[in-house]
């Protein structure tokens, strides 16, 4: 039995039986309520050990589960004691569902509000009223109470993000956005997502790893005027200049007295990913709710010329770096020395350092040999890393944060021998890639209608995938960008001109091994269509990197793809063999050859 999280977990119980509580639930989330959360917020880590980007663990005065998706089955029991939690499924077992069946009536939950939507509350509490059980804020979360040895918060100055790079000056992007406040019927609204205020304000941060964002939560009034509250010791001097008028900055200690005083006025907020406290403050002073998106998500996915400018450009170094590494790759294996993915992963960041708009990768890189490519979205850094394998395939998926944009990527190789099933599957990959690449669509369709596209092929065989296609991508800001997507049941949100996506299908067969082709693209008006019946899009591709031409199988190809497989090398040849030479020039040449 693991004693420091037993210790942990008593501790909890301690905190609950102060304040009457039969259960506790910690979301892996903060109350900023972002896909990545930085170490001194990692409070289900801190009571469970379990490293995952998603979940939820939930105490009880004896007894404690924790709540994972089908990504993390395998590492839940590496990592989490079996003695201490219960293993159940985040989607398949709803938490308000099992805590109604696990407690008696007149049993209270508790729960911080700050980590949790208002949705879920609303949904929580509706389902646990049926049961006569209590749903419970706390004041003070008791991991914070007893977390001791809890990490400092980043300190890094806020980066003020010029208006070149950006486009837009801070005051039209709030003046525009405040009219859309103002046209949703509402006074203010609240900003809780943090590259919605930065991307306002023209500022990034260092407060997230893989996020370059700052911390805080900003309210945006309808006239345009802003107030973010954040740690005021990150202001950089001449900040006030930068953003332009009509902004105030406060303490996040502020935040709490400011939402009080929104009494008679119109609020509008995100029930489904603005925090609950938020929401619940400023109701409880006499704010009117209006429910609505966060005004800025599709303003900001649709990036200006200038934004797409540096993100082509830095798609075109990143394709250098990551060209670089598949030929140091390649050479490797030819003299069968073969690395772990820890090492891998190192050695592909070290050709991404040497640009001097780099400044981290955008997501954790998944460097995944053989059996465990079968795991869609591994991590090397949850165990002992791999060591590469002759006759398999290496999947690499990675991403870098650069000054002028993000990037991602993912990339299957054959390590050696492959067999011809293999080959046959990442054809049907790179066939349902081709056509999601190659789609014309009228304006006004989601990405939820075209998610069949790249998968077609494998449905024809029986296959498919258990991700999304595809999801939005900022401009050096979140490599996880909404509301675009292209998913099964989920990405309604029409497709518009200057949004960024990715396009990666997959094939994942357990224990054996796992394929995915990504590529960034960006929505524009088509061109072949320009003088169409009806407004149509197309997507522009913006990686250029080799796809391993030793995994396809041609006979499975039509003319037409194989054409475009052949387009997509020259266009790659094209833009990297200036920025190549010797050895690395050879090999492009080589492995662009057409098939």
């Amino acid at each position: 039995m693991s004693t420091t999280i037993a210790a942990r977990l008593s501790a909890i119980r301690t905190e609950m039986a102060k304040s009457n509580l039969d259960a506790f639930i910690i979301p892996r989330a903060d109350e900023y309520l972002g896909e990545y959360v930085p170490a001194h917020n990692e409070r289900m880590l801190w009571a469970s050990d379990f490293t995952g980007s998603a979940g939820a663990v939930i105490v009880l005065k004896d007894a404690a589960a924790i709540f994972v998706d089908g990504r993390y089955t395998v590492q839940v029991r590496q990592q989490v004691d079996p003695q201490l939690f219960e293993y159940l499924s985040l989607y398949d077992v709803p938490q308000a569902q099992w805590l109604a069946q696990n407690l008696e009536a007149n049993a209270n939950v508790g729960f911080d509000p700050r980590l949790h939507t208002l949705s879920w509350y609303n949904d929580a509490q509706h389902v646990l009223n049926k049961a006569q059980i209590a749903l419970v804020a706390v004041k003070e979360n008791p991991i914070d109470a007893n977390w001791h040895d809890r990490p400092q918060a980043s300190n890094a100055p806020i980066m003020a993000f010029s208006e070149q790079s950006a486009g837009r000056s801070s005051i039209e992007k709030r003046s525009t956005i405040g009219a859309a406040v103002k046209a949703a019927g509402a006074d203010v609204a609240i900003i809780a997502a943090l590259d919605s205020f930065c991307w306002l304000l023209n500022i990034r941060g260092k407060d997230v790893p893989r996020l370059p964002v700052v911390l805080g939560t900003a309210l945006l009034h309808a006239n345009g005027d802003m107030v973010l509250f954040t740690d005021l010791n990150k202001l950089p001097a001449g900040i006030e200049q930068h953003v332009g008028e009509g902004v105030t900055f406060k303490a996040e200690a502020d935040l709490e007295a400011a939402l009080q005083r929104l009494n008679g006025l119109k609020v509008l907020a995100s029930p489904d990913t603005t925090n609950a406290w938020l929401q619940i403050t400023a109701q409880q002073a006499g704010a009117e709710l209006i429910a609505g998106a966060d005004p800025v998500a599709i303003p900001k996915a649709q990036k200006n010329d200038t934004e797409l400018s540096g993100m082509k450009a830095c798609h075109i170094r990143d394709g250098v770096a990551v060209s670089r590494f598949l030929a140091w790759l390649d050479s490797e294996v030819e003299a069968d020395r073969l690395h772990d993915e820890g090492q891998l992963a190192d050695k592909l960041e070290s050709f991404r350092l040497q640009d001097p708009l780099y400044q981290e990768p955008s997501f954790d890189t998944i460097s995944a040999t053989g059996v465990n490519a079968a795991m869609c979205h591994y991590n090397h850094n949850n165990g002992t890393p791999a060591s590469m394998t002759r006759d398999s395939i290496y999947l690499v998926d990675s991403g870098a944060q650069y000054l002028d944009g993000t990037t991602d990527v993912t990339r299957t190789i054959a390590i050696g021998a492959v067999s011809d099933e293999q080959r046959k599957m990442v054809t049907l990959v790179l066939k349902g890639h081709i056509a999601l690449d190659q789609a014309k669509f009228p304006q006004g369709t989601s990405g939820q209608q075209l998610d069949a596209f790249a998968r077609q092929y494998l449905w024809q065989h029986g296959f498919d995938f258990d991700h999304g296609t595809g999801h939005g991508v900022g401009h050096f800001l979140s490599v996880h960008e909404g509301p675009q997507g292209i998913a099964k049941n989920r990405s309604p949100v029409p497709l518009m001109a200057g949004m960024v996506l990715s396009n990666e299908p997959g094939y994942y067969r357990a224990n054996e091994f796992g394929i995915r082709l990504e590529n960034l693209v960006v929505v524009r008006p088509s061109v072949t269509l320009a003088n169409a019946e009806r407004d149509m899009l197309e997507f522009e591709p913006l990686t250029f990197i080799p796809m391993d031409a030793r995994l396809i199988d041609k006979s499975l190809l039509t003319q037409a793809e194989i054409d475009w497989f052949n387009q997509y090398h020259q266009q790659v040849r094209d833009k990297l063999a200036a920025h190549l030479q010797g050895d690395e020039l050879n090999w492009l040449n080589k492995v662009t050859a057409a098939i």
